[in-house]
């Protein structure tokens, strides 16, 4: 039998979370990538123009960034978690299957990042600068994928009674607790928590007018704080490192360099560059590839 909730209230968890059009099926987890992409591309593209760059740019990067990302996210997923994928009796070639859940942050800004180097470095602009003005795009596009879990029914925290609990069908539950159906939303968290680390850093940019990587620096700093909590609530099965959760782990560490960026490269009495004129040559000097 479930255990009944201490209070009525809960999220109800989606009927279903793919719908087709024939034989074509149309996953809400791909969608809500698709939606975070469109929507991180958009604000890049405003934030690049207000700082004086094209906004053909910020597309012509993010087709080497967004598939690098992409692959990156899965990349990390599956290393980190290979027995998912590689033990007795799994399948291995549902290591391909995205649409299924699956994209490690930390290798989709990793590898996403070297796309965006690729992409800048063919159009001769800064790639700090470039990632300043992404930031808020990056930590909004989190968000918004993150609902995608909500439809997978997956990524949710430890059994809870709080009146903001999800519900969990029973063929998505653990299986130590079957009999329990409500479960922190942790995917939730860390959306409402993205969504309040791109209105930081938009807020920060004003205030101490941070430029040359320092937005970027500390969206990754923010995000990595709340990235931390949440990875303590979590329930699904994953790898440990030193006793902590690998997502837990590697949040400390990359935490500590977002902040020894920010150190690092706070003004000495000089003056910063413009969003988005670092790093790209003038129209009077520029070469033949940008004519």
């Amino acid at each position: 039998m479930e255990l009944q909730p201490l209070l009525l209230a809960a999220i109800p968890s989606p009927a279903r979370g793919v719908w087709h059009l024939g034989p074509v099926p149309i996953r809400a987890y791909a969608l809500c990538i698709i939606a975070g992409i469109i929507v991180a591309v958009w604000l890049t593209q405003r934030r690049w123009a207000a700082g004086g760059g094209r906004r053909d740019d910020v597309v012509d990067v993010a087709v080497w960034a967004v598939p690098f990302g992409i692959a990156g996210g899965r990349i990390y997923h599956v290393i980190t978690d290979p027995e998912l994928y590689f033990a007795e009796g799994r399948s291995p070639i549902r290591a391909l299957y995205i649409w299924d859940g699956g994209l490690g942050i930390w290798g989709a800004i990793a590898l996403g990042a070297l796309g965006a180097w690729i992409g800048c470095r063919r159009l001769g602009i800064s790639l700090a600068s470039f990632a300043d003005a992404a930031a808020p795009g990056v930590a909004l596009a989190e968000a918004i994928g993150r609902l995608g879990n909500y439809f997978n029914q997956e990524l949710y925290g430890r059994p809870t009674n709080l009146p903001w609990a999800l519900r969990i069908d029973p063929a998505h539950r653990p299986a130590a607790t079957r009999d329990i159906a409500l479960y922190h939303p942790t995917f939730l968290y860390e959306a409402l928590w993205c969504l309040g680390v791109a209105a930081l850093v938009l807020w920060a940019e004003r205030r101490f007018h941070l430029t040359n990587g320092r937005v970027f620096a500390l969206c990754v700093a923010a995000y990595t704080v709340g990235r931390g909590w949440v990875e303590m609530l979590r329930v699904d099965t994953v790898n440990h490192v030193l006793g902590l959760r690998l997502n837990t782990f590697t949040s400390a560490i990359v935490c500590i360099a977002a902040v020894v960026v920010l150190w690092r490269t706070r003004p000495r009495d000089r003056p910063e560059t413009d969003l988005a004129g670092a790093g790209r040559p003038s129209a009077d000097s520029a070469g033949p590839d940008r004519q």
